[in-house]
This record gives C-alpha cells, sequence and structure tokens, in this order.
C-alpha cells in the first residue's frame, strides 16, 4: 500500500527484476528510495554507473538513477541496499549539460506535471517562460504556470494576461504562499498519485509553495537578496515529496541557465498559435523570415502577434538546430567508437 501512494502501477513487474522502490532524493554517493517496507538508504549498481549501463539499449553516457525514478532493488535483510535496475521511464524532464557538449542531463523522471514557477516581484519574463515550456514539451509532461508573490504584485491580471500569451493553452494561476492566495487552486492541479515538480529560479518561492503544500516547515528557506534583488540558491538537491492530499511533489533547485535537449516537434507545441498561423502562409516550409505571404509575419504587422514571440521563436529554433547538429556528431563519433571496439574484440577472439 505504500508503493501505491507513490505512484506504483501492476503493470510495471513485467520490466522489474528484485524488489520495486521508487527513488526520492539523490546524494553525490547515495540514493533515497522508498520501499514497500518503508524509506531506506541504496548505493548504485556498479554495472549502472558504467557507459552503456543501460543494459544494452546503446546509451553511451550511464543509466544513473534520478529522483522520480522505478527501480528494482536488492535489499537484504541486513546490509545494504542496492539499486540493480532503472524500470523505463514513461516522461524524462532534461536539459543539455552546461557548455558545449552534447549531452542530455536528465532532471527528474515519471513527472506528470511540470509547474513553472515565476514571482511577479521582477522575476517574471515571457521568453524564458517560453524557453522552459519548449524544455517541458520535450518530457512528455502537462505543463501549468504558477505566478507566485501576487501579494507583492501592483497588478496581477496584467503578469497573468503576458503569462497566457507566451504560454497559449496553459493553465496559469497567481497565488501567494504567505497570503495563501491561490493555494487551493494550486492544490485542485495536484490529484492523488500524480507526481508534479516545480521549475523555476531561485527566490520565487517553490520551498515556501512546498511547505504550505506539506502544512509544515519542511524545506529551509531564505529572503531574496535585496541588494542585487536575485534569490539565494536554498534547495540544493532534487527531492519528492507525499502531499497530504495524496499527490507527489518534487522541488528542483533554482535554475540560471537552461540549455534546450529538444527538437523541432517540442519547439512546435510551445509555439502552437505560431504553427496555426503558420498554416496559412503561402509556403508549406515557410520560415517566418524574408517569404513573401507569410501569415505569421502578417500577424506581427497587423498587431495580432508580439514581435518578441516571433524573435524568440527564431532564437530558439537556431538552438534545437545546433543542438541536433553536435548530438549527430556525438552520435557518429561514439558509433565509429563502437565499431572500432567490435572489430579489435574479433580480432582478438581470433588470435586464440
Amino acid at each position: 500500500m505504500l508503493l501505491d501512494d507513490y505512484g506504483w502501477d501492476i503493470s510495471f513487474w513485467n520490466d522489474l527484476p528484485g524488489e520495486p522502490a521508487r527513488v526520492i532524493a539523490v546524494d553525490s554517493a547515495s540514493c533515497r528510495v522508498m520501499t514497500a517496507g518503508g524509506e531506506r538508504l541504496a548505493s548504485v549498481a556498479g554495472r549502472l554507473l558504467q557507459p552503456g549501463g543501460d543494459g544494452g539499449r546503446g546509451a553511451a553516457a550511464p543509466l544513473l538513477p534520478v529522483v522520480g525514478d522505478w527501480v528494482g532493488i536488492h535489499a537484504p535483510a541486513t546490509g545494504d541496499v542496492r539499486i540493480d535496475h532503472v524500470l523505463p521511464r514513461r516522461t524524462t524532464l532534461s536539459r543539455k549539460v552546461p557548455g558545449r557538449r552534447a549531452r542530455e542531463q536528465i532532471v527528474a523522471a515519471n513527472v506528470d506535471l511540470a509547474l513553472v514557477v515565476m514571482a511577479m516581484d521582477g522575476d517574471f519574463s515571457e521568453r524564458r517562460l517560453e524557453r522552459l515550456l519548449t524544455l517541458i514539451g520535450q518530457s512528455g509532461a502537462r505543463p501549468a504556470v504558477l505566478l507566485s508573490k501576487s501579494d507583492l504584485s501592483a497588478d496581477s491580471e496584467t503578469a497573468c494576461r503576458r503569462a497566457r500569451l507566451a504560454a497559449p493553452g496553459v493553465t496559469v494561476l497567481t497565488m501567494s504562499s504567505l497570503s495563501g492566495d491561490g493555494l487551493e487552486a494550486v492544490r485542485e492541479l495536484l490529484p492523488a498519485r500524480q507526481t508534479a515538480t516545480l521549475i523555476g529560479s531561485s527566490g520565487v518561492g517553490k520551498s515556501t509553495l512546498i511547505n504550505r503544500l506539506l502544512g509544515s516547515d519542511v524545506q529551509a528557506t531564505q529572503p531574496v537578496h535585496k541588494g542585487k534583488g536575485r534569490g539565494r540558491h536554498t534547495t540544493t538537491r532534487r527531492e519528492l515529496f507525499l502531499l497530504p492530499g495524496g499527490a507527489l511533489l518534487i522541488d528542483n533547485p533554482g535554475v540560471r541557465e537552461v540549455q534546450l535537449w529538444a527538437d523541432d516537434a517540442d519547439l512546435s507545441r510551445a509555439f502552437a498559435d505560431l504553427t496555426d498561423l503558420g498554416a496559412g502562409c503561402r509556403f508549406r516550409d515557410c520560415s517566418h523570415g524574408m517569404e513573401p505571404g507569410c501569415a505569421v509575419r502578417a500577424a506581427v504587422e497587423a498587431g495580432d502577434l508580439d514581435p518578441g514571440r516571433l524573435q524568440s521563436f527564431h532564437a530558439l529554433q537556431a538552438e534545437v538546430k545546433s543542438a541536433a547538429i553536435r548530438r549527430d556528431a556525438l552520435a557518429r563519433r561514439e558509433e565509429t567508437r563502437r565499431s572500432r571496439n567490435v572489430h579489435r574484440e574479433l580480432r582478438r577472439s581470433s588470435r586464440r
């Protein structure tokens, strides 16, 4: 029954060797997992730490457990718990690792709802919101937007309108963890046994929101830096919490830089209004640049579309294409390396 509370589905047994558990926190050298018998500390099997440790599915990077993962564990009556297997992920919230390396960093797994939290005391940005929604579009999770600190905003209606223009079709709520405004609407977004995660900058109130939803001060909080007007990093690791209403919520450290791990389809989902307008372009492959008969540019000229949104689309499109080129180049190098290793082993075998 305990694992049922954490979202366990009987169908997972088909992929599971060993006993089931869910990863609720990850430290540098170990994981905290929730098992049928309660919370345990677990190490990670050595084979999962090696490149290709996913059991032969061809990934070059290790298949390290992340928060939200369902895993198969070896749990003897005495001794340490060991994670031996990571179940296939239903959804993965990923970003590209910082820098030029074409590597994926999985932030959380098996997330049903991703809540973008932006504070209305100076943190709000349509362009960053569009970037985060593109990131979420890749994951398979549903997005929603929480505009926090409504008690500090003199014009929350304008912020809400701007957010809806940048996130067409996405639920946008205003709330304040201090005053309690909008908290009931947030709870209604979080049904039992569903997993949600919070994404946003430091200082936007993610940890305070967690505490209000839990009904106790579990997460440490700090005030925003008065001199710099920026949030301070309070949350230093990802952690999954079981809320009183039965929902599961992952708290994340504040993000300052988000590089996309996405493709054109993810971008189209985040900019669905441009996709719809693009159906009226003269050319099917219109880039919405200088082509004649562009319905998207016409909407900008008519004042029906924010020119900043089109500029953001072009910038993110260029970033997605650049990342795809680097990923393809990396995949070719890894395929060459694997092929060389196979031929080397064949030559060694022939000499024996």
